[in-house]
């Protein structure tokens, strides 16, 4: 159970963090970067959300529900001792990339298939959706620089992934199903 009855600690004014296994690292460390930027996708969401409504509201809570999904996997480091620990590290499963994917599919069944590139915008929820996707694609690339140097959940990975795809096709969903997608012209500014 987590309980927060003190925001502020003192402990991290050297410009060090904890991880989720209790040792310290510096807040600039690979590992606190990649869960750093997971936080700001789920920030990104909550405020797409706020534009959201129904079925979409609802898929978006429970990202952002994953999201801290993913968090808590990427501040848990040495999987190898999972067995060991007191509580049960949270990890990524990939039926949460499952679901992702599943969703993926039951969009793009109603879209028209894409024949140019898409500029971010036209909706207000797919403006902010497009913005999720680009600071998902961030966290992907940190997730992956950090797995390049220590051990990750590859379905922490798996998951960033699809959730960049989940959200480009969500927003082609909140432009009318597509219709009001803004085209790239290529050259159109020569």
């Amino acid at each position: 159970m987590i309980v927060l009855n003190k925001i502020y600690t003192r402990t991290g004014d050297g410009g060090d963090t904890a991880l989720g296994n209790g040792v310290r690292v510096a807040k600039h460390s690979p590992r606190v970067a990649a869960y750093g930027t997971v936080d700001e996708v789920n920030a990104t969401l909550g405020l797409a959300r706020l534009h959201a409504d129904g079925e979409v509201e609802a898929q978006l809570s429970r990202i952002q529900n994953d999201l801290f999904d993913v968090g808590a996997d990427l501040c848990r480091p040495e999987m190898e001792k999972d067995a060991e620990a007191e509580y049960p590290p949270l990890r990524v499963t990939d039926e949460q990339v499952a679901w992702l994917e599943s969703e993926i599919d039951a969009m793009t069944s109603v879209l028209e298939p894409l024949r140019s590139f898409i500029l971010p915008g036209g909706s207000a929820l797919a403006a902010h959706l497009h913005l999720c996707r680009t600071v998902a694609r961030r966290a992907e690339r940190a997730t992956v620089e950090l797995a390049e140097a220590e051990p990750v959940n590859p379905a922490a990975v798996k998951y960033l992934n699809r959730l960049s795809d989940w959200l480009f096709v969500a927003a082609r969903i909140a432009n009318d199903g597509g219709k009001a997608d803004v085209l790239w012209q290529p050259g159109a500014n020569r």
